[in-house]
């Protein structure tokens, strides 16, 4: 069996290892927030990651589920510029494309 100190040492060792990772991102944030390249980002990249999901979604489409993907990707484009709200989109387009599969 190990001595106690250093079995007191590898769990205040690993404690610190730990504080340290989790504080990390939130010392690494503050710098973040006054960048320009961040901010840039920030604006371009919901509509990117938009993109490429319909991409990587409608790229092996079969034929049959066509019509009802065509369906729902209209309703949820539709309800982001009627409501602005991705979050409101992708649900609503997401209930969309279930209802009409599931009744095909």
């Amino acid at each position: 069996m190990p001595e106690p100190s250093y079995l007191i040492a590898l769990v205040l060792l690993s404690a610190g290892i730990t504080w340290a990772l989790r504080a990390l991102p939130f010392a690494a944030l503050a710098p973040l927030r006054s960048s320009a390249a961040v901010h840039y980002l920030s604006e371009r990249m919901p509509v990117g990651v938009m993109i490429i999901l319909v991409i990587y979604t409608l790229h092996d489409l079969a034929l049959a589920a066509a019509p009802a993907a065509g369906i729902a990707l209209a309703a949820t484009v539709g309800l982001h510029l009627w409501k602005r709200n991705a979050l409101l989109s992708i649900f609503g387009g997401t209930a969309v494309h279930v209802a009409l599969t599931m009744a095909l």
